[in-house]
């Protein structure tokens, strides 16, 4: 399946993550044109780089079309996909399908962990009612299963199969 990556992010703070009863903080998000994955750690420079072992949530995507959605339902005008928290927007698959699935986008191998389930935070990053409207399509959670490189552009995604998340 073609798909394109419209986005990356990465930022080296949590704004919201670990902070329900606190304050969201101020990291920047930003945008880059390539970044570096480490298999079973993540993105080089991300917050979550080496977070734990095994984690989930190596590496997040969100959906490019749920953001134009949000935009346009929800925010009612421009918003920055940088709001979102996500690394990789993409363009062309349903990020729920890649769940318990092992997927290769480039020479970079990942498994689908979980939903990246959307909390009380995105109505105040995104807009009042971004929580709701997201439920069930907030993103997919991964897990980096080689180093390798991923960029803004064109890409096959294969799905190489299943994956058993219980383990």
């Amino acid at each position: 399946m073609n798909i394109q990556i419209q986005q990356i992010y990465r930022s080296e703070g949590h704004n919201y993550y670990g902070r329900y009863g606190k304050g969201s903080l101020n990291h920047t998000h930003e945008a880059h044109e390539s970044v570096e994955l480490v298999a079973g750690k993540g993105i080089v420079g991300d917050r979550f780089f080496d977070y734990k072992p095994d984690y989930k949530g190596q590496i997040t995507f969100f959906d490019w079309a749920v953001y134009k959605e949000v935009e346009s339902e929800i925010t009612k005008a421009e918003l920055d996909p940088a709001q979102f928290r996500r690394n990789v927007l993409v363009k062309g698959v349903d990020l729920n399908t890649l769940i318990g699935k092992r997927f290769r986008i480039g020479e970079v191998e990942f498994t689908g962990s979980c939903e990246c389930s959307p909390c009380f935070w995105m109505d105040e990053a995104c807009g009042e009612g971004a929580e709701d409207f997201l439920k069930g399509r907030g993103g997919l959670r991964a897990r980096i299963l080689n180093d390798g490189e991923i960029s803004v552009g064109d890409f096959e995604l294969e799905v190489l199969g299943e994956v058993d998340l219980d383990e």
